[in-house]
């Protein structure tokens, strides 16, 4: 008893004490308010340059306190935000222990206004560093902060919320963006909202349970009557999304062993994705989301393999690490396990798989990946990629008959996007030349500089494609592929030339059902490749190839002949380039035959030479001779220009070589009258007229790819009438240089 009198006598005194704080504080509390406000506006100027103002502010409860007439404009920048009435509630009991939990909050008539003029931004203060004099370079530990930080953001979201008329705004040179909140009512966990998006445009709502200090949410987004569009991103990226309905969950966020660990969901129905590299057409995902664990290290961010991918019938999971110090580390691993392999092909998203629509097959897959780069040292990136089968076999194809090529079938190509005269790929063709009738020498050219292992690999090499990795990931962009034999002929036969990532996983996925469903044998693949492939300006197959370059069939071909059509398949329009006007080969060349001559000679398929491989055999056939461009240099950047456009490497050209001058002619000066015979000359007229040419192709090509979308046909005319002037500009200033 004595202890339980001393403890309600230690009570009593601290509740008298919280009473007269509580007492003193009420009726300082206007007078405290006032100073916290002076304190916010010096800080606002001080450390962001923000002049901050309130009409009035009072309290009107007990922790509650009302403002109006709230601006906020950073220095020489537009007005950022203002807010007529803004009434907020504090717990108390929170407060006490030092922490500030929001219980309701109430806005009326705001208008947050981000602008981006002239490269003026009004909310650049946002990424402007604040000098730390106590900062001692050490690392953060990303764990802590990403725990802190969603701590924190959670716990001030208040437990009730009603916004009304509030505004946000974007604006850019280019584009703007309205969202008009008309009401969002948080109400004991129930989140309900209607907003406005670009005047009228579409009505957007997000709805359902917002627990946000208990890590507890569940809110979906969806439109009145049409799909979910984001219209900026479409404008500012040229990237189209939209989507039905957009659900996003957070169940739990704990921290432990060293790591926090973020457990949600994200999930969309009807999931549309449209972007120039991506594809042409819309990637439709009828149903797609991913349960995803998220676990944040110390340094490193990861996508744990317990999560699961979905994608309408197809479900994997995937494991993604980015290791950020002390260096970075990239890794990706995803597998499906093994699936009926009807459910993997109903599940392609259309818009990449098109080809492949209603097809029927039996048997069961298994995909897996396996990706880890380390920053430092790319060019051991490991890569594989591999879907397995079990009893896998096509029971009816869905589109695209693969089979067609078995037999003879009508090939068009296409170049850039319009049909070309289309060709025969069959012995009613004179052209059309069996693989028994193509001189072994083109070949084994051909394979040792596409290909080396096609009749040994199943379509890819994944050598080729670490080495791309590697390659792309050191130069920033997409300099390399791994493109085999099998791939580049799927890709003339079924698919476009576009280069998009759609068009490549399509043109992935066809050679392996050829390869594992045995449709074609290798040497008709080989065949079929020779016969339609591109060789030059609307020179498609070795048969017309031969009778062009040298007027010989193709089993006439020497071993110099088909080296130097090998060197063009990457880029087949620069085909004359490489010659000069007298038929013989540019120099720049013998490197290039040396390198595949040797390869050739180390695998017995050509006999070792010491002449660079027939390089000085090799003659145009005399009537295109005059095509060929007089000036290497022009010739050069042509061959670059085609490079560029294809985004396909050219083959290794050595450096033209320079004939040193003999011992006498050291000691006597005498000129090299050789040398200065076979330099050709640069013919003005030649230059001129090729530098017109592409300045006319290079304006052809820009209106071909002029982005259409939202954009009206006044405003396309308009585009393309600019484009025209602009080109006819260039072409007057060239011939004012030339004198012309």
């Amino acid at each position: 008893m004595k202890y339980v009198r001393i403890a309600g006598i230690v009570l009593a005194v601290i509740f008298v004490l919280l009473l007269i704080g509580g007492y003193i504080a009420y009726t300082k509390r206007e007078a405290l308010l006032q100073r916290a406000i002076t304190k916010a506006k010096q800080k606002a100027k001080k450390d962001y340059n923000l002049d901050l103002e309130i009409g009035s502010a009072r309290f009107t409860g007990l922790g509650t306190v009302d403002f109006s007439d709230i601006t906020v404009v950073p220095a020489q920048r537009d007005s950022l935000l203002s807010i007529k009435n803004f009434e907020v509630s504090i717990k108390l009991i929170p407060l006490i222990f030092g922490n500030v939990k929001l219980a309701e909050v109430t806005m009326q008539n705001g208008h947050l206004n981000l602008t981006d003029i002239n490269h003026v931004k009004n909310f650049d203060f946002l990424f402007k560093k604040k000098k730390d004099t106590t900062d001692t370079h050490s690392k953060v530990n990303l764990s802590e902060l990403s725990y802190n930080l969603i701590n924190q953001v959670l716990y001030k979201i208040p437990d009730n919320l009603d916004v009304s008329n509030f505004l946000v705004s974007f604006t850019t040179d280019s584009a703007s963006l309205r969202l008009l909140t008309r009401n969002a009512v948080n109400k004991d966990g129930q989140l309900t909202s209607t907003i406005d998006i670009n005047n009228g445009a579409a009505t957007w709502h997000f709805a359902g349970k917002m627990r946000a200090s208990d890590k507890d949410i569940d809110v979906k987004l969806y439109a009145d009557g049409k799909k979910v569009e984001l219209p900026y991103v479409d404008k500012r990226y040229h990237l189209k999304v939209n989507f039905d309905t957009l659900s996003t969950r957070l169940s739990k966020v704990e921290q432990t062993g060293g790591e926090t660990r973020i457990y949600g969901s994200w999930s969309a129905k009807n999931l549309a994705i449209n972007q120039g590299r991506l594809s042409s057409s819309d990637i439709v995902f009828p149903k797609a989301g991913i349960e995803a664990n998220v676990f944040v290290g110390s340094n490193y961010v990861s996508v744990d393999s317990s999560s699961v991918i979905t994608m309408n019938k197809i479900t994997a999971h995937p494991y993604i690490k980015y290791t950020l110090n002390p260096v970075k580390v990239y890794e990706l691993k995803i597998n499906t396990g093994w699936m009926e392999a009807q459910d993997f092909f109903d599940s392609l998203p259309a818009g990449i798989f098109d080809s492949l629509m209603g097809m029927q097959v039996a048997g069961k897959l298994n995909y897996s990946l396996n990706l880890f780069l380390n920053a430092s040292d790319p060019d051991n990136v490991q890569f594989d990629s591999r879907l397995n089968k079990d009893e896998f076999r096509i029971i009816r194809y869905g589109n695209t008959d693969f089979s067609k090529l078995n037999s003879t079938f009508t090939y068009t190509p296409y170049e850039y996007g319009k049909p070309m005269p289309s060709r025969l790929i069959g012995p009613q063709n004179p052209y059309f030349t069996p693989l028994s009738d193509i001189s072994p020498n083109l070949q084994y050219a051909v394979m040792t500089a596409e290909d080396p292992s096609f009749y040994n690999n199943n379509g890819f090499v994944e050598e080729s494609f670490r080495k791309s990795l590697a390659t792309n990931f050191k130069e920033k962009k997409f300099k390399r592929g791994g493109s085999t034999i099998s791939m580049q002929l799927v890709k003339n036969a079924f698919l476009s030339r576009e280069k998009t990532v759609a068009r490549k996983a399509e043109e992935m996925l066809i050679v392996w059902m050829i390869q594992n469903g045995h449709i074609m044998t290798k040497d008709r693949m080989l065949e079929v490749y020779f016969n339609i492939i591109e060789w030059g300006r609307n020179v498609y197959g070795i048969g017309e190839a031969s009778r062009y370059y040298f007027n010989k069939t193709p089993s006439e071909l020497t071993i110099g002949e088909s080296i130097y059509l090998a060197s063009i398949v990457p880029h087949p329009k620069t085909g004359l380039y490489s010659f000069l006007p007298d038929g013989s080969l540019r120099p720049g060349l013998v490197g290039y035959f040396n390198l595949i001559g040797n390869l050739m000679a180390g695998h017995g398929r050509a006999q070792q030479d010491s002449s660079n491989y027939g390089f000085y055999t090799v003659r145009l056939k005399e009537s295109l001779r005059k095509e060929a461009p007089a000036d290497t240099t022009l010739a050069d950047s042509l061959i670059k220009h085609d490079k560029e456009e294809n985004g396909d490497d050219a083959p290794p050209v050595a450096a033209e070589p320079v004939k040193k001058p003999s011992f006498l002619q050291r000691i006597f000066g005498k000129k090299d009258t050789v040398a200065r015979k076979e330099e050709p000359k640069i013919d003005p007229k030649a230059r001129l007229k090729a530098e017109i040419e592409k300045l006319r192709n290079d304006e052809e090509q820009k209106e071909l790819l002029i982005d259409t979308a939202g954009k009206t046909r006044k405003e396309i005319r308009q585009e393309k009438r600019r484009m025209r002037s602009e080109e006819k500009d260039q072409e007057k200033a060239l011939k004012t240089a030339a004198g012309g």
